[in-house]
C-alpha cells in the first residue's frame, strides 16, 4: 500500500479552542465520591452544550491525513465514509457518559448545570453551540482578529474578559501538550498499522514536539482569542464579564479539566482507531 511522509506540527490551534485541558489528566482523574446518574449526565450534557462539542470532534478528522502529508480528498468517498464510522456521535457519546459517570459528582454537576440552565447560560451555549460546528475556521479566525484589532484600542477591558476566560479554561497551562499527545498517539497507530514509516524514534518524536511546545501554546492563546471574540460578539461586556467570573469559580475549572479531558481521550482514542483503519484505504479510489 502507499506509504506518506507524516508532516510534523500539525493541529491548527482554532480547531483546538473548546479541547483545551491535557489528556494525561483523565488517567489521574480521582472517582467521584458521590457520582451523577446517568440520566442526570445526560440532562447535564445538554444544558452545557457538551453534547454538541462532543460532535464536532468528528471535524478535526480533516487534520489527520495533513499529519500525513496528504489532503482527505486523496482518499475519495473512502475517507467519508471512514470518518463518518469512526467518529460515530453515539458512540462517543455514550464512552463519555461512561467516563463522567465515574469520575462527575452531584455536586460540581449541579454547580455547572445551575449556571448553564440561567438565561446567560443558555444563550451561552446556543452560542457556542454554533461556533463548535462552524467547519470554516478561517473564517472565524479572520472576524475574530477584526474585533481583537477594535477592543485593543476602543475597548480593552472586554478583551481582557476574554483573557481571563482563556486562563480560566486551561488553568493548568496544558492545551499544548494535549494537541501533541493527541498527534503523538496517532502517529505511532499510524506507524504500526504501516500507514506510514516514521524516521525518528518515540523518544526523539517526543524531544522535537516538547521543543515545540512553547510556541504552540501561544498559538492557542491567541486563537483562543479570536474565536471568543467571534463566538461571544453578541454579548454585552456584562455579560461577558459575567461569564468570565462563572468560569474562574474553582468548582466550574474542575468540571471543565473533567469534560476536556474526556473529550481529549475521546479524541486521541478515535485517531488511534483511525490510524488503524486508514491501512485499508486506497488513494484516489471511489466507491
Amino acid at each position: 500500500m502507499t506509504r506518506f511522509s507524516p508532516s510534523i506540527p500539525i493541529f491548527a490551534p482554532s480547531r483546538a479552542l473548546m479541547l483545551i485541558l491535557a489528556l494525561a489528566m483523565l488517567a489521574a482523574l480521582p472517582m467521584a465520591a458521590r457520582a451523577a446518574d446517568r440520566d442526570r449526565l445526560e440532562a447535564f450534557l445538554n444544558v452545557t452544550g457538551f453534547d454538541v462539542a462532543l460532535e464536532s470532534i468528528k471535524l478535526a478528522a480533516g487534520a489527520a491525513p495533513k499529519m500525513l502529508g496528504v489532503e482527505p480528498d486523496v482518499f475519495g468517498r473512502d475517507w467519508t465514509r471512514l470518518t463518518d464510522e469512526v467518529f460515530d456521535t453515539e458512540g462517543m457519546h455514550a464512552m463519555a457518559l461512561d467516563i463522567l459517570e465515574q469520575t462527575l459528582s452531584d455536586e460540581l454537576l449541579a454547580h455547572a448545570a445551575g449556571f448553564y440552565a440561567t438565561d446567560l447560560g443558555q444563550r451561552l451555549v446556543v452560542a457556542e453551540n454554533a461556533s463548535h460546528m462552524m467547519e470554516d475556521d478561517g473564517e472565524k479566525q479572520r472576524i475574530g482578529r477584526g474585533l481583537l484589532a477594535d477592543m485593543e484600542d476602543e475597548n480593552p477591558e472586554r478583551l481582557e474578559y476574554f483573557r481571563r476566560m482563556g486562563a480560566a479554561i486551561d488553568a493548568s497551562g496544558m492545551g499544548a501538550r494535549a494537541l501533541q499527545q493527541i498527534q503523538f498517539r496517532f502517529l505511532l497507530a499510524a506507524s504500526a498499522a504501516g500507514v506510514i514509516e516514521l524516521k525518528m524514534d518515540p523518544a526523539d518524536l517526543r524531544a522535537m514536539m516538547a521543543a515545540q511546545e512553547e510556541a504552540l501554546q501561544r498559538d492557542l492563546r491567541a486563537s483562543g482569542l479570536a474565536a471568543s471574540a467571534y463566538t461571544y460578539r453578541g454579548f454585552s461586556d456584562a455579560e461577558v464579564e459575567a461569564y468570565a467570573e462563572a468560569l474562574e469559580h474553582p468548582d466550574m475549572q474542575r468540571v471543565y479539566e473533567l469534560m476536556n479531558a474526556v473529550q481529549y481521550e475521546l479524541m486521541a482514542n478515535r485517531f488511534e482507531v483511525l490510524a488503524a483503519r486508514m491501512a485499508d484505504l486506497h488513494p484516489g479510489q471511489e466507491l
